[in-house]
This record gives C-alpha cells, sequence and structure tokens, in this order.
C-alpha cells in the first residue's frame, strides 16, 4: 500500500531523537551521566552500551564514575570511554573507572561546536531518507494503480511538508545547542 504519512512521521521523529540522544552526549563542562550515552563497549564478542555493564554516575559537578560489574571488562570499558570522542581520559581504580570531566576550552567548544553541525547533518540525512522511502513508496503504489496521479501528488506534498517540519526542527535543535556549547 501506499506511504503511510504517519508511519513516515513517526520514523522522522525517531531520527529526531536519535539527535537529541547525541546531543545529550556533548558535554557542556558539567558532569552528567548522559554523557557517556554513546559509548560502546567490547564485552563478551559483541559491543555493548556502557549501562549494560556498569553504573554510571556523577558524584561531583566534574566528575564522572563508571562502577563496572565484570572486573574483567574495566579495561575494555576505560579504552572505550577514551576512544568515545568525547576528549575524555578515564582513570581505572579498582571495579570503578574515574572520569575527570576537564574545564571546556576554546578550542574544545569549536569541537563540540562541529561535533553538534555534523550530529545535525546525519538527522537531517535521516530524516530525508524517510521522505526518499515515503516518495518511492507513493510512486510505486500509483505505477499499481493503487492510488490515483492526483493522490500522488496530494501524499506527496505532505511527506514534503512533513520533512521540511523535521529538518526545521533538527535546525532549531542544533541552535540551541551550540548556545549551550558556548555559553557554560
Amino acid at each position: 500500500m501506499s506511504a503511510d504519512v504517519k508511519e513516515l512521521e513517526k520514523r522522522m521523529q525517531g531520527a529526531m531523537d536519535a539527535l537529541k540522544k547525541e546531543f545529550t552526549g556533548l558535554r557542556t563542562g558539567r558532569a552528567s551521566v548522559n554523557l557517556l550515552d554513546p559509548v560502546m563497549v567490547e564485552a563478551y564478542g559483541q559491543r555493548m552500551s556502557l549501562n549494560q555493564v556498569g553504573t554510571v554516575s556523577a558524584p561531583e559537578p566534574r566528575l564522572l564514575t563508571v562502577s563496572v560489574w565484570d572486573k574483567g571488562l574495566v579495561v575494555a570499558t576505560a579504552k572505550a570511554i577514551r576512544e568515545a570522542g568525547l576528549g575524555l581520559n578515564p582513570a581505572p581504580d579498582g571495579q570503578m573507572i574515574r572520569i575527570p570531566i576537564p574545564e571546556l576550552t576554546s578550542e574544545r567548544r569549536a569541537e563540540l561546536a562541529k561535533l553538534a553541525h555534523k550530529y545535525a547533518e546525519h538527522g537531517r540525512v535521516a530524516v530525508r531518507n524517510v521522505r526518499r522511502d515515503g516518495m518511492e513508496s507513493l510512486k510505486k503504489a500509483e505505477k499499481d494503480h493503487q492510488i490515483s496521479q492526483d493522490e500522488h501528488r496530494q501524499k506527496s506534498d505532505e511527506v514534503q511538508k512533513l520533512t521540511d517540519r523535521y529538518v526545521k526542527l533538527v535546525d532549531e535543535t542544533l541552535v540551541h545547542k551550540e548556545k549551550e556549547i558556548k555559553t557554560v
């Protein structure tokens, strides 16, 4: 059947949610347990999110700790945090990993802003991919005589408006995150 606009909207919202999750991982100078959300650890022969191998907490404003459940994963977890591109230097201490949060330098703020732009572009691409799928589905439905040319045109307009709305939302979220990076 033809592209269901509600389904496309749900997928675009999913892309938006993924972008917001990426943005929570962008550090703005304060310790936040969400900062380590994008970290994936090599554990038991597969990649797992950090919250599946330990507990993250923020005992102080400039310190995060990860209490790793399996002592054998401490080194792999510290390595994953170091290599996640977050500019953090974890210090293993038994089954606990201490992660001091450094002050944000102007260079680091610029790096974070660049990273935010990259995440936003991935978000826009994801939204456009959903649009492309919807448009292809409409084209196929018209070709298979499931919908008329007029219906195709009308639904295409709906899909385009939806796409424009979500791309604008991505841009607004990026502007908000940039302000946050510059002011904290």
